[in-house]
Order: structure tokens, then C-alpha cells, then sequence
């Protein structure tokens, strides 16, 4: 069993920096799969990974957690109080589930006290996000948010009153710290980051994100600034489209020098919080195929290791993944890293570049210039 991430604050050379160091664990679908729950659970909890990223009610589906393994802890309140979090480029809002939380989800998770900080401020404001599972709701209140040293006072942050159904219950994270852009954040609710350029707390006003591979220790979140070490082959700069998530432009798609997906361009949206490389239904199928794996992406984990790269053309330039970062291996079964989902057709054809992706560069979201950064590791 992977050790649960602690914190730790780590100055380079002088000025406001913070690292946040990730440790990998093992993901709800391994977890689920050793407990021999995974079948079943996947029956009863149908899922549209799209409506995380569409207008209308806040929506952060959850089940693209499936296959999360970084997280984090933060700490909230005076004295400080605990939490394991996901730091999700993919959404805006800071929740944690409290004590006025009597669903079984928030029973086996830490839950926060507000009467337990004197410096808690409360609110009658409500918070209400749709999950494709179920929904957490609760209320909004303010607090000292400390990220790795870091305190960001006054910060808006959810507590969670109700997590209806079954599947918090089995994620290893207590609650979300998003990092996304204000104008999707539920309830207009100001986003961690957001304050800590405003207070001035950070150097710069960007924050850079680096995944390890397999097992490998090392994995971070820097608020501030960008490591020159994972920098060395140079970084490409791609404006945003949009500033609402991390999303970007992208070429096309292409298999050994062919194109495959994508041929008339398409949205992506960068998300630390989506596991898998997540692209419409037929994108997904004809990847498959193309790679000669089974409709649900299942492969000979022989075959696998003879796999070509799959190669992302953004702003000009090609972004390769090797079979090793898109093929899943685990229990002595091997699948494709891609995640089929339904995506309205006025929006277009949007992918989700997740860990999969990220995983193979170091990532700068840079909020001064609304550019992300990739650099090939």
C-alpha cells in the first residue's frame, strides 16, 4: 500500500515558491478490482465524463477518479485541520466534507469542524455540485488555507453537508482543491490560487505540475515558479482558447505518421484531474482499432509492448506518447488508457489530456499570460 502524501515546503533560492510533492497510491479501480467490487460498481454507477466541462450547473463527474493515484494534503482552519485533496486543473472550488455530514461517503473521511478554528467565518451562501453519480452539497464558509507553508487567509471553501450514494465512500481523498479559472467556479466562489496571486503570496503567477512515472517518487505541484531542471529541452508555449478550464487548440491526431483523430482540429482541455486520455465515442474506436485492441480497449499485453507512439499535434508542434505512458497494466491484464465520452455537437469535439498525457511533460499553467507550457521529460 502507497503511502499517503505529506506536505512539505520547499524554498528555491529566494522568493515566495512552493512545492507541493504528490506521492502516487493506488486508484479507486484497483482498489475496487482486488475487493472484486469493480463489475459491479461500474454497473451501477453510468457515467458521462463530458459534463464535467460543459455550461450549466456546476458538474465535476466524478468518476474520472477511477483511475486517480496523486493527491495531496492541506490543511484548513486555526489549528490546523487536515485533508487529503486532488489538485484539479479541471475545476475551480475548494470543498472538504464537515461534520454536518452524516452520509457514510463523509463518515469515513475527515470531515472538518468549524467550531474547532477561531478563525472559521461563516456564510449563509449554499454550494451545490451534480456529480454523474450523485451530488455533494453544503455550505460555504471562510478559513486559513495552508498549502505547503503556504497560508492563504480568508479563503471561500465548501463544506460538504451532504455526498449522496456509495462512491465517495471508496475514493482515498477526503475533498477537491481546483485550479481552474473563477469563471466556472460554482457559487462564484474565489479559487485558491486566485488569492494567493492576489495576496501576493507566490513569486509568479503561475503554477507547474510534474507526474512520475509507475511507482517513482517525486511528483509535485509548484506554486510560483518553474523547476529548471525539467525544463532542460525547452518549453512550448500554447495560448489558452478558452479561460475557463486549461484548454487549448489542438491539430490533430495521428498513428505512424497518419493522421487518425482530430483531422479538422478540436478542443483539449489539460486536467490533472482526469486520469486517462478521455475523446469523443468514435474518436476512442477507431483509436482502438487502429492499435488492435477490443472495443473496450483490451489488449495482449504482448502485443502492447509493440505499440507506436501516439502523437498530439498542437500549435504546430508534435507532443509523442509512447505505448508505455497510454497502456494500463494491471493484474497481468494490459487496456488502452482512453476514456469514450459523449460530447455535444455545438461544442464541437473536445479531448481531456489527463494524466496519461501529463505524465510525459512537465506542465506550466501560466495565469499571467494564459498560456500552458509543455516540456518533454
Amino acid at each position: 500500500m502507497k503511502l499517503l502524501l505529506l506536505l512539505s515546503l520547499v524554498v528555491l533560492a529566494q522568493g515566495l515558491v512552493t512545492r507541493v510533492p504528490l506521492r502516487k497510491m493506488k486508484s479507486l479501480r484497483e482498489r475496487l478490482r482486488e475487493q472484486g467490487l469493480l463489475e459491479t460498481f461500474l454497473e451501477q454507477h453510468p457515467y458521462n465524463l463530458a459534463a464535467k466541462y460543459f455550461p450549466g450547473i456546476a458538474v465535476e463527474p466524478l468518476e474520472n477518479y477511477m483511475d486517480d493515484e496523486y493527491f495531496g494534503t492541506i490543511s484548513i482552519g486555526t489549528p490546523a485541520q487536515e485533508f487529503t485533496v486532488v489538485f484539479d486543473t479541471g475545476s475551480s472550488n475548494l470543498w472538504v466534507p464537515s461534520i454536518f455530514c452524516s452520509s457514510p461517503a463523509c463518515r469515513n473521511h475527515n470531515r472538518f469542524n468549524p467550531a474547532d478554528s477561531s478563525t472559521f467565518l461563516s456564510t449563509n451562501d449554499t454550494l451545490f455540485i451534480a456529480y454523474g453519480t450523485g451530488s455533494m452539497s453544503g455550505i460555504l464558509g471562510y478559513d486559513t488555507v495552508n498549502v505547503a507553508g503556504i497560508d492563504v487567509r480568508n479563503q471561500i471553501f465548501g463544506l460538504a453537508e451532504t455526498e449522496p450514494g456509495d462512491f465517495f465512500y471508496y475514493t482515498p481523498f477526503d475533498g477537491i482543491l481546483g485550479l481552474a479559472f473563477p469563471s466556472i467556479a460554482s457559487s462564484g466562489a474565489t479559487p485558491v490560487f486566485d488569492n494567493m496571486m492576489m495576496e501576493r503570496l507566490v513569486d509568479r503567477d503561475l503554477f507547474s505540475v510534474y507526474l512520475s512515472r509507475d511507482s517513482q517518487a517525486g511528483s509535485f505541484v509548484l506554486f510560483g515558479a518553474i523547476d529548471p531542471y525539467y525544463t532542460t529541452k525547452g518549453i512550448t508555449w500554447i495560448p489558452l482558447s478558452a479561460e475557463t478550464y486549461w484548454q487549448i487548440t489542438m491539430d490533430s491526431v495521428s498513428i505512424s505518421g497518419a493522421p487518425a483523430a482530430c483531422s479538422s482540429g478540436c478542443q483539449a482541455i489539460v486536467d490533472t484531474g482526469t486520469s486517462l486520455l478521455a475523446m469523443p465515442v468514435r474518436a476512442s474506436r477507431i483509436l482502438m482499432s487502429a492499435l488492435g485492441a477490443s472495443s473496450q480497449g483490451e489488449i495482449s499485453c504482448e502485443a502492447a509492448r509493440k505499440l507506436p507512439d501516439l502523437v498530439f499535434h498542437i500549435h504546430g508542434q508534435a507532443f509523442p506518447v509512447p505505448a508505455r505512458a497510454y497502456v494500463i497494466r494491471s493484474g497481468g491484464f494490459c487496456s488502452l488508457g482512453f476514456q469514450g465520452m459523449d460530447t455535444p455537437t455545438e461544442e464541437g469535439e473536445l479531448w481531456i489530456l489527463g494524466d496519461v498525457f501529463i505524465r510525459e511533460y512537465y506542465v506550466v499553467f501560466d495565469r499571467a499570460n494564459n498560456k500552458v507550457g509543455l516540456s518533454r521529460l
